[in-house]
């Protein structure tokens, strides 16, 4: 995504990022960061598969297999998926609600380098004695007992990471509440943007456990304290709920944003208003907080008690309701459309089916009788994948294609992008479709080996030739990335000619204020109004031209997101008795309270844009889209 630079060079350009407060640059960094952190998970998936692909292999020992299932969950999860949803979120929904940046600018950036520091910290653990092993639930039964430092790594790697996703959770939010642009109510807002507010409002209520579950866990480990030692008086089942109130809704702050944007995506290309748009709202609604109460489904067979499990299973079958409204509300939408089947609807058309699969297997696990049969068989594997690669992946692959002209003012090659879906699309079902059946045969998930002989042979090996053509898909996308790096700049507004909500009105490459002048809206999909009124310009304003304020950059983010990471590192081996532990927390937490202190006490403004400056930077982008030749108002 372009604004204009103000300084040339690499190492000027490397600064710009590493003190960026615009929700823009934020966006690429979170899109850089969790791609990484994609194919670092994706790799380690690949290596597992391998291990599985005939019996009684010895690819990889044991404990690796325990290293590398426990990573690809929580790199997955926590790093890759939520990270990829955040730089949509950073890109689009400032446009989408006519704002020129966040509500909390520092915070946006605060947010992005506590995530990267933590995943950082928490990868240097296959570097410094060894990997988290305890599976990604970490269940304390497992996790207290497991030798070295890599639980350690987890729960402070996650601890930091998760204060930034918090951070980031509560600027969304507050964003989307306070900066709408005139006219824009509640009910005029594009689905994207509700689907971030209430997958905000669940990080807002989810994290706090995790946190405070990760805070006991790192009490329990490193000061010996018996929250969940249950041969002291302490209870495992209590991490599990903690882990759980925030896991389940997890699910759904990941989910949720995938809908929206799907949401965005169909009616663009079946050239239809999106159907159902208040039902779509309330289901929405509906999902978060449903989504939200239901995280003991994932406990039925610890003992509960016949009452709870029969609350739990009614409230976890209820989901399916607003979930349907959904579905059929898509189908609506594509039903009697002028369809027009590019690379991004083709994620659309292929998520519906596959989603619903992965819905409906999750409804059966509602029902408690059978949970207990199915539990911690592959038949679950199965089920989650189905969600998460079948709902999300396929909708960060779809958006990647849909707003890549917006974000970076190019285009991905659509050819090659076809080709990558059926190669993923196919790889996805044949990887999971099966592991239902091995599932039902008995096979027990996380077993790094198995006897032959079992009827389990053929399927996994067919698991592991879809799991290698899901890698290709990968690979594809990212020669597409860099091909599409040499391709021509877009430099137009409403890429797909179809375009419908405020983002699609802006003309590419976008200027670092976003809008020039603040638009007024007049009703849902304010772009396609204003174009079938025949305003060529796409939007109305709400103000005159004038100054515009915007925030000035800050590396103070970073150094308070490194103090944290090297205060880590001292709380690390402090248990081990080294005599340097306690000087790194000393000088870790230093540098961070330091920072904030700095940043209390020094009057930051931020700066105005003169509308001398804003006529001369709109002239020269408008050279620039003319001519393709940068003017000089860098």
């Amino acid at each position: 995504m372009s604004s204009v630079a103000k300084k040339k060079g690499f190492g000027a350009h490397v600064w710009d990022y590493l003190t960026t407060v615009d929700h823009k640059k934020i966006a690429i960094m979170y899109l850089v960061a969790g791609t990484l952190f994609f194919a670092i998970a994706g790799f380690e998936a690949l290596l597992m598969r391998v291990q599985l692909m005939i019996p009684n292999n010895d690819f990889i020992s044991a404990g690796l297999f325990n290293e590398l299932l426990t990573m690809h969950g929580t790199t997955m999860l926590f790093l890759a998926a939520t990270p990829l949803l955040f730089a949509f979120m950073n890109a689009i929904v400032p446009l989408q609600i006519g704002a020129r940046d966040v509500a909390f600018p520092f915070l946006n950036s605060l947010g992005f380098w506590l995530f990267f520091l933590g995943a950082i910290f928490l990868h240097l653990s296959f570097f410094m004695g060894g990997a988290p092993d305890a599976g990604w639930t970490s269940y304390a039964s497992l996790s207290l007992y497991s030798p070295g430092h890599g639980i350690d790594f987890y729960v402070l790697g996650l601890q930091i990471s998760g204060a930034g996703t918090l951070i980031s959770g509560i600027n969304f939010l507050v964003t989307i509440i306070t900066m709408r642009a005139p006219g824009m109510t509640f009910m005029r807002m594009p689905l994207f943007t509700w689907t971030s507010m209430v997958s905000s409002a669940l990080i807002l209520f989810a994290f706090p456990p995790l946190t405070v579950g990760l805070f006991l866990m790192l009490v329990d480990r490193m000061f010996g304290a018996n929250f969940f030692d249950h041969t002291m008086g302490g209870n495992t089942i209590i991490w599990e709920h903690l882990f759980w109130i925030f896991g389940h809704p997890e699910v759904y702050i990941l989910v949720l944003p995938a809908f929206g944007l799907f949401s965005e995506i169909i009616p663009v290309f079946a050239r239809k208003r999106l159907f159902g748009y208040s039902s779509m709202v309330f289901a929405t609604i509906l999902i978060g907080f449903l989504g939200f109460m239901v995280w003991a489904h994932h406990m039925f067979t610890t003992g509960l008690g016949a009452t709870a499990n029969a609350i739990f299973a009614v409230a976890t079958m209820a989901i399916a309701v607003p979930t349907g409204m959904k579905v059929f509300n898509w189908i609506m939408t594509i039903w009697g459309g002028s369809i027009k089947v590019t690379v991004p609807m083709l994620y659309a058309l292929g998520f519906i089916p596959s989603f619903v699969a992965g819905g409906v297997t999750g409804v059966m696990q509602a029902t408690a009788p059978l949970d207990y049969q199915l539990h911690d068989s592959y038949f679950i594997v199965a089920h989650f994948h189905y969600v998460i690669v079948g709902g999300i992946v396929t909708a960060l692959f779809g958006s990647a294609h849909f707003y890549w002209p917006i974000m970076f003012n190019r285009t991905l090659g659509e050819k090659l992008g076809v080709l990558t879906f059926w190669v993923f699309f196919i790889g996805f079902h044949l990887t999971f479709f099966l592991q239902h059946f091995l599932g039902l045969m008995g096979m027990p998930r996380r077993v790094f080996t198995y006897m032959g002989g079992q009827g389990w042979d053929l399927f996994n090996m067919i698991s592991t030739v879809g799991a290698m053509m899901m890698g290709l898909g990968v690979v594809l996308l990212v020669i597409n990335v860099l091909l599409s790096i040499k391709s021509e700049p877009v430099n137009r507004r409403d890429y797909w000619g179809d375009g419908r909500s405020l983002e699609w009105a802006l003309e590419t490459p976008l200027p670092f204020y976003n809008f020039k002048q603040t638009p007024l809206v007049r009703g849902y999909d304010p772009y396609w109004i204003e174009k079938s009124e025949g305003n060529k310009e796409g939007m109305v304003y709400a103000e005159p031209v004038g100054e515009i304020h915007m925030p000035n950059n800050s590396i103070l983010p970073l150094v308070i997101s490194i103090g944290t990471f090297v205060a880590a590192f001292g709380a690390l081996y402090h248990p081990d008795g080294v005599s340097w532990s306690i000087p790194v927390i000393v000088i870790g937490l230093g540098m961070t309270v330091v920072a904030m202190i700095i940043r209390s006490l020094k009057d930051d403004h931020g700066f105005h844009v003169h509308v001398e400056e804003i006529e001369a930077i709109e002239k020269d982008l408008a050279a620039y889209r003319a001519t393709g030749k940068k003017g000089g108002n860098k």
